[in-house]
């Protein structure tokens, strides 16, 4: 019986070994599935021109908020998720710090930066949008094209031999104009790529609601004494301004008194 039951367990203890790795390797292959998936949700669909920018609330502990401002804004600086670029950094410190962070990033390191944005705190809100910038780009390569094509008939002219001068004037200038013009249209046309390959995310960064109550209720006690005595100053002015009035009040009620005493004692 007990040999049996050894066997049992040498059997059992391989089993349920292999059960925790396969759970292990199940849970590790969901993890990076849903890191595709949340990757993959964000990033602009293959041929769409969409510019992304994404707003996020993250709520912290008041001096985990500085620290965390400065983590994420290293993170990027160093591309430590991908190409990325530090636009604004806003720090308000005091008794309810908060702050802001403003990066163009890669879209495949979006949510890598705000995990690391939200890590030991909470994801308040975002806000996901996207602006299609189709008609922008078919507009700009348009405009471009036209220009290349007016410049290039232009050169064409310019190499005439019978050409006046003032033809010959007329059209320099005109191709200075068309060569400033593709300049701006290729100007244009990289910051839209610009906004289709990369994405805007704005991190709002706020201390949690217990502690702005906590910091208001402490606000409100610190006020409170230069509330009393203002409150305090504002009596002694007006005193101050309603003595004269009252003693002249007294002076007239007297007189008025004594006049009537005086006609009430006439036969």
């Amino acid at each position: 019986m007990t040999a049996r039951r050894a066997w049992t367990r040498v059997m059992i203890v391989p089993a349920l070994l292999l059960a925790l790795a396969a759970c292990a390797k199940n849970g590790e292959r969901a993890q990076e599935a849903g890191a595709v998936a949340a990757d993959a949700a964000v990033a602009s669909p293959e041929g769409a021109f969409l510019a992304y920018e994404h707003d996020v609330q993250v709520q912290l502990e008041a001096a985990q908020i500085a620290p965390r401002i400065q983590q994420v804004a290293q993170a990027c600086q160093n591309a430590k998720f991908g190409e990325c670029a530090v636009l604004q950094v806003d720090q308000r410190s005091g008794e309810q710090p908060s702050g802001e962070v403003k990066v163009r990033i890669a879209p495949k390191g979006v949510e890598s930066l705000i995990g690391l944005a939200g890590e030991g705190g909470t994801l308040q809100a975002r806000n996901t949008r996207a602006e299609d910038l189709a008609q922008q780009v078919a507009d700009t390569a348009l405009t471009k094209a036209r220009l290349e094509k007016e410049h290039a008939r232009l050169l064409s002219y310019q190499d005439r031999s019978d050409l006046k001068i003032e033809d010959l004037m007329a059209i320099t200038t005109r191709l200075s104009e068309i060569e400033a013009g593709v300049e701006q249209a290729n100007k244009d046309a990289a910051q839209q790529r610009r906004r289709i390959d990369t994405q805007l995310v704005t991190l709002h960064f706020d201390t949690t609601s217990g502690q702005r109550s906590r910091s208001e209720i402490g606000e409100a006690l610190s006020e409170s004494g230069s509330i009393l005595s203002t409150s305090v100053a504002f009596l002694i002015r007006a005193a101050a301004a309603l003595l004269p009035v009252g003693v002249v009040a007294l002076v007239m009620a007297w007189i008025v008194r004594a006049l009537i005493r005086r006609r009430r004692r006439k036969p």
